[in-house]
This record gives structure tokens, C-alpha cells and sequence, in this order.
């Protein structure tokens, strides 16, 4: 079996995330980690909070706190959610550890010592009432590219162009609204990106499987020229991976730290080298995962992340491995993302705006939310959270088709046969027509799977579960069993089996039900159908199961329309 590389992008440490950043990343990773697990791959699935730079510091401040002891909490709040969501990571790093550090400045040493990081003085703006450079996140203003006001002095959030603190529209601090700005010099290491344009090229050029979003915006930038500018990877911050050129110290460069986009993604590596020091692992065997001359040249590694995030990993990140000249581990599919938006506006962290993971989890649980997210995936373009739709898609795809299944075999079976899997009868044409139909669908929903495509593979699962309705329909078990006990045992029973069949073909996305399922079944450590009609037959007569309770209570009309008044302002 094929060994696999998942990451995930990195949420910044600054706050709880909302449905539209974990929908762009860490649940669809998640959903393609646990189904190649049940398919008896090896998987090494990574992510972390991105927790230096400005965002930050300026969460910090806000809360009184040191930012270290922030950035603590936060991970664990992070973590917390995540596991509440059953994201099912083999290690959830910091970008703020040991490793990192260490791994960054490895990376900047090997990057000066092949000529690829030169020294720049430049002018950077200066709060005089702050008394500092006000770098990235630390300047706010209007956007030169789309003239949205609240641009950051990094990115702009309206349109994702990248800038720089300098090309904002009335600038002002974000530390305390000043406008007494000025310009200073000051000197900053900046990657040679633009050596790298060929290589880079040459390496997306030979990605001919990617998705169309991810390419065309690689090649967009390449294009364009913004992509591969040479750029700063030092600021002029407190809180960050120092300056070092690997293990020694980088004269002129004391008291900056790396940019966060500079060291965020080698977290990556750090991460899965945390994994191994937290497991007692030797370093080879996180090396495996990322060395290619210690056995990662037969790792597939799959990056998931919203489009935004794109020209960071297509580019930058890349240019940072290839530059180094050492053999590490290049991506070899990305999977991106367009964007969820939230009730005919925007989802947004920095304007609170939308339902966030805690307001999800205190709502309802979370299968509820990722099965809507992962079937309503923003792939093709973007989507729109509703309350309507949320509410429709639940009640008919989860309540009324597999909670509703459930439901009626097993307590059918309990009032007419006990809670053991009945004996008797014989399958016939019928059983025959559904096995077939249920092998065809469950091949396509393997191929949806194998190439990501989330939706068509969520839409193949709900047309597996509405096969068994149909079953369930037309041999009328409660009608058979008045003429014909036997034939109904034979039929209960392949219902039962059915719900086996179901636990472990939706596991990947809704796992806590799935987990229910199966235990009322119980077989836990149920195998993947690759033989169908042998996975029909695995609860034999005489297996004991329990009927679960409902799997999945309905959302109302009052219960929407009371979400829908609670969430249609900004987050306090």
C-alpha cells in the first residue's frame, strides 16, 4: 500500500476558527485521511497552529496576555475543537516549537549559503506614537487593487493581492489608530524567489493532475510576476523564530525575526518531527515522511487549503525546498479550495462574522455540520452557507434516509425477532439487483474519492443510503413477515448488514455515527467491502446487535428561524 502525506493548512493562532476556514482545509483533509486508513493505507496527516507574526501579537494585546501564554491556550482551544469536530490528525503541532525554529533557520542558512537570500535596506512605515515599524498585520488601510478599507499591510482579505505595509491607502496602526506615520529605513533579508522562476515553472508545468483552481492560480502568478518577486522573510517584530543563519548568528540582523509565511510551512516538516519526539520515534522516522533519500521518494503528499493559501505553496514554500538543494519531500497534489460564504455575505474571523467551530459544537453535534460542509464543498466555486439549506439537507439526507433506515430494521427486527440477527430464508433476484447496484455505487464513490472530488463521492454515499430505502420499500419486510417468516428474517438480516455496510462506507464523513453504527452492530473493526456480497453476509443469525437511538433529530422551523436571528450579526 501507498504510503501518505496529508497536510493541512495552518489556522492562524488568533481565535476560534469559523465553519468557513474548517470546510477550506482541515475537514476535507481529514475526510481524505480517514478514508485512505479504512482502505489500509499508511497515512502521516499533519497540522498546526500558525502561530508567530502580528496576528498574534495583536491578539494578545488585546487580551492582556503575554503571547506565549496566548498562543498556548489557543492551541489547546484549537485542539479541543478540533477533536470535537473528529479531525483525526496524527499530530497537531506549533509553528512556535523547537523544531521549527530549529528547521527555519536550517533553511535560511542553507538559502545563504547558495546565494539565494541577499540583505535590503529599505523604507518601512513608523509609528511614532507606537514608537516601532509597523510591519504586515501592524497596518491597516485601504487597498490600492480593489480600494477595500480594511486591507491589511500583508494581504488584502477582499481581493488576496499581497502587498506590502507601504502601497496601503491612508495607513494607519492597527495597534492604536494612529495616523502619525512616517517612513524609515531599515534593513531586512529577502528570498531570491526570481532565481528559482525556472525551476518552479518547470516543476508546475509537470503537475498535469492537478485541479484547474490550483493551477490557474500558480500559473496566474507566475505570469503576472507577483508570485516569484524576490521577498522580505525577516520583520521587524518581538514575537517570531529569531534570525539565524542555521545554528550561527546573522550579523545586522539582531532582534528581527522570520516573516510567519517564511516559517509557518516548514512546520510541516517540524510537526511530523514533533510527532515522532512525542511517540519516542528515532528521526528517521519522520525523515522517511520527508526525505527523499531516506525513503520519502515513495510518500504521495497531498496539501489541502483555500485558494488564497495557493500562491504560498505553489511558490514560495516550493522555492524555499528547491532552494535549500537538499533532497526534501516536494507536494504532489494540492487540493484548493474556493470559498464558503456565510447567508449572502462573507464569513470572517477578523470581523467575527458567521457561525464559528465552538457555536457549531454548542448547537448540535458534529456530524450534523460535517456532513453539510463536505457535501456542500466549495470546489467547482464558491458556496453559501443557509440556514435553510443546512436545515433541508439534514432533515432529508440524514434524518429521513440513514437515520430513518436505521431506525425502522432494527426495531422491526427487535419487536419480531429479538436483538439477534435472524435465521431463514433465501435471497433472490431482488437481493441480486441490490447487490449489483450497491457494488457499482460504492466503485464510484471509491474513483470520487481516489481523485477528491468530494462532492460527487458525498453525492454516491447518499445514493448508497437511498438504495436500502428502496430495498427497505419495496420487500416490505412487515408485510412479508405475515406469509412468509423466513423470507422476512432473510431480509431483516440484510438490513442489518446493510448498517454494517454503512457504518464503515460513511465513517470518513460522519465518523461518530459511523462509530454508532457500527458498535450497535457490533463489529467495530468491520474490513472495507471490497467483496459486496460477501459483506452482505458478515452478521450471521445468532449475532447479537442493539438498536441505537435516533441517530439524527431534526432540525425545526422554529430552531432555524432562532439560529438564524442569533448568527445574522457580528460575533461579540
Amino acid at each position: 500500500m501507498t504510503r501518505h502525506l496529508i497536510t493541512s493548512a495552518l489556522p492562524y493562532i488568533n481565535g476560534i476558527k469559523h465553519l468557513g476556514n474548517l470546510v477550506g482545509s482541515q475537514l476535507p483533509a481529514d475526510l481524505y485521511a480517514r478514508y485512505l486508513r479504512a482502505r489500509g493505507h499508511e497515512v502521516m496527516f499533519i497540522c498546526a497552529t500558525d502561530e508567530h507574526g502580528t496576528p498574534a501579537e495583536l491578539a494578545a494585546a488585546k487580551t492582556g496576555e503575554p503571547v506565549a501564554d496566548y498562543c498556548a491556550r489557543m492551541h489547546r482551544e484549537q485542539a479541543s475543537l478540533a477533536a470535537g469536530f473528529g479531525l483525526s490528525f496524527d499530530h497537531y503541532g506549533r509553528s512556535s516549537s523547537d523544531r521549527n525554529r530549529a528547521l527555519t533557520q536550517h533553511f535560511a542558512g542553507r538559502l545563504a549559503d547558495g546565494d539565494l537570500i541577499r540583505e535590503v535596506s529599505e523604507k518601512q512605515v513608523y509609528s511614532i506614537d507606537d514608537n516601532r515599524f509597523l510591519s504586515d498585520r501592524y497596518i491597516e488601510g485601504t487597498c490600492p487593487n480593489c480600494g477595500y478599507e480594511k486591507a491589511r499591510g500583508d494581504q488584502c482579505e477582499n481581493c488576496t493581492k499581497l502587498l506590502d505595509p507601504t502601497d496601503l491607502i491612508d495607513p494607519r496602526s492597527a495597534i492604536s489608530g494612529s495616523t502619525n506615520l512616517e517612513v524609515r529605513e531599515t534593513k531586512h533579508l529577502y528570498l531570491r524567489q526570481s532565481a528559482l522562476k525556472g525551476q518552479i515553472a518547470d516543476w508546475i508545468d509537470s503537475k498535469t493532475d492537478w485541479p484547474i483552481l490550483t493551477t490557474s492560480i500558480a500559473k496566474k502568478w507566475l505570469r503576472d510576476g507577483d508570485g516569484l518577486q524576490d521577498r522580505g522573510i525577516t520583520r521587524d517584530v518581538d514575537w517570531g523564530v529569531p534570525v539565524k543563519r542555521g545554528d550561527r548568528d546573522w550579523p545586522g540582523m539582531e532582534g528581527k525575526v522570520f516573516y510567519v509565511w517564511f516559517d509557518a510551512p516548514i512546520e510541516y516538516i517540524a510537526a511530523t518531527a514533533e510527532w515522532a519526539d512525542e511517540n519516542g520515534k528515532p528521526d528517521a522516522d519522520w525523515r522517511r515522511w520527508w526525505r527523499n533519500d531516506e525513503g520519502a521518494e515513495d510518500v504521495r503528499y497531498t496539501q489541502f487549503m483555500g485558494k488564497d493559501n495557493v500562491p504560498f505553496h505553489t511558490l514560495s514554500f516550493p522555492a524555499t525546498i528547491i532552494g535549500s538543494g537538499e533532497p526534501w519531500k516536494l507536494v504532489d497534489y494540492i487540493k484548493s479550495f474556493n470559498y464558503l460564504n456565510y447567508d449572502g455575505g462573507q464569513f470572517s474571523t477578523s470581523q467575527g462574522r458567521g457561525v464559528f467551530m465552538d457555536d457549531a459544537l454548542s448547537l448540535l453535534p458534529a456530524d450534523y455540520w460535517r456532513w453539510w460542509l463536505l457535501s456542500h464543498v466549495p470546489e467547482s466555486g464558491d458556496s453559501e452557507f443557509t440556514w435553510e439549506n443546512f436545515q433541508a439537507s439534514v432533515n432529508k439526507d440524514l434524518a429521513d434516509v440513514l437515520g430513518n433506515f436505521v431506525s425502522r430494521i432494527t426495531k422491526f427486527c427487535r419487536s419480531k425477532f429479538g436483538e439477534t440477527v435472524p435465521d431463514g430464508g433465501t435471497p433472490g433476484p431482488v437481493e441480486a439487483k441490490l447487490t449489483e447496484a450497491l457494488a457499482t455505487r460504492i466503485r464510484a464513490y471509491e474513483e470520487a474519492m481516489g481523485r477528491i472530488e468530494i462532492r460527487k463521492a458525498a453525492a454516491e454515499l447518499r445514493a448508497i443510503w437511498v438504495l436500502g430505502n428502496e430495498y427497505l420499500q419495496s420487500a416490505a419486510p412487515w408485510s412479508t413477515f405475515k406469509t412468509d417468516e423466513a423470507q422476512a428474517a432473510m431480509q431483516v438480516r440484510l438490513g442489518l448488514n446493510l448498517i454494517r455496510l454503512y457504518a464503515v462506507l460513511s465513517a470518513p464523513f460522519i465518523p461518530f455515527t459511523a462509530a454508532t453504527m457500527a458498535e450497535a452492530m457490533g463489529t467495530k473493526d468491520a474490513g472495507w467491502p471490497d467483496d459486496v456480497e460477501a459483506a452482505l453476509r458478515t452478521l450471521i443469525p445468532g449475532h447479537a446487535f442493539t438498536v441505537p437511538e435516533n441517530l439524527f433529530a431534526k432540525i425545526t422551523d422554529d430552531q432555524r428561524a432562532e439560529w438564524e436571528d442569533r448568527f445574522k450579526g457580528l460575533r461579540a
